[in-house]
């Protein structure tokens, strides 16, 4: 049995993503550690516990920050009432937000102005959609996936808008959309997309190669919403099976036997270091053939926050 390896392209670090890590090695440079880091930096563990190897201290509020300190706002965004608190503790902050989560919030702060009820299509809890709620509390409603469509209520006589967290399904998304707008038939769309290029892009990659996959791997940590989103990306387009890993050393040997092709993708927080650790892992069970499938190439890059730039 001939075996190989589709290799999903683009895959991995996204611009955002980029951005905020250059952004907290700019600032160990600048300063060395500690570095201070509201919630990881991005869903990925390598990267986390590698820069807490190296002095960044990752914390789950701006309070536990020592007043006057330098703290990095992650890529996921955060809500003003966390920016208030930074103030008022006279922190430093320096804002790594990815730029297209930053496009949301302007898109929610000018719905609310113009007071529309806002249909926040994401996942409970994910810091990404805390951070997009706080910007309009009020007018606000989460809708988590097409089940959640069901359940939200809006304002009689209101007009209404949906925005989405950047990092979901497409498919899904779409299909959160079609429910609402069957409740709500007049429901106005986003003047953008706002699920991102590299989410979108990712997923696209991997719709082309499943199908010919007796198992897909992906390489991302588990509250990566898009890397958990390939996965089952993977299995609605045709793999026969797929499975997420964080490092190389969690894929199951199991999971090889009677495979002829693997697929392999990573999520957009993902270091292509485990992408090759993934690769030499399986060429040690004789999967020696790769072949890249690139779907789209992407060349956009983000400039670091404002506030280094003005340093």
């Amino acid at each position: 049995m001939t075996k190989r390896i589709l290799l999903a392209r683009p895959r991995g670090y996204c611009a955002g993503v980029d951005r905020a890590i250059e952004t907290v090695e700019r600032v160990l440079a600048d300063q060395g550690p500690p570095v201070y880091v509201r919630k990881e930096i991005v869903h990925n563990r390598h990267v986390v516990e590698a820069f807490r190897d190296r002095g960044v201290v990752f914390v789950d509020e701006v309070t536990e920050v020592p007043a006057g300190a330098v703290v990095v706002f992650s890529a996921h965004g955060v809500s003003p009432a966390v920016r208030a608190a930074a103030e008022e503790r006279d922190l430093r902050a320096i804002d790594a937000t990815c730029p297209l989560v930053t496009k949301v919030h302007h898109e929610a702060r000018r719905f609310a102005r113009d007071d529309y009820e806002i249909l926040l299509i994401g996942h409970d809890g994910h810091e990404e959609v805390e951070g997009t709620l706080g910007e309009a509390p009020r007018h606000m409603r989460l809708v988590d996936g097409p089940e959640g469509a069901d359940e939200v209520t809006i304002r009689e006589g209101a007009s209404a808008v949906w925005l989405s967290q950047t990092t979901l399904s497409v498919d899904e998304t779409m299909a959160t959309v079609q429910r609402l707008r069957e409740r709500f038939p007049e429901l106005r769309d986003p003047p953008s997309d706002d699920i991102c290029y590299a989410t979108q892009n990712r997923q696209a990659a991997v719709k082309a190669i499943a199908r010919d996959c007796d198992l897909m791997i992906v390489v991302g940590s588990a509250n990566s919403s898009n890397s958990v989103r390939l996965v089952e990306v993977a299995l609605e387009a045709g793999a026969a099976a797929a499975h997420r890993v964080d490092y190389p050393d969690e894929i199951d040997p199991a999971w090889l036997a009677g495979v002829a092709t693997v697929g392999v993708t990573s999520g957009a927080s993902a270091p292509e270091v485990l992408v090759r650790g993934v690769l030499e892992l399986l060429a040690r069970h004789g999967f020696d053939s790769v072949e890249e499938i690139e779907t789209a190439e992407e060349r956009l890059t983000f400039g670091l926050p404002g506030e280094l730039r003005r340093r």
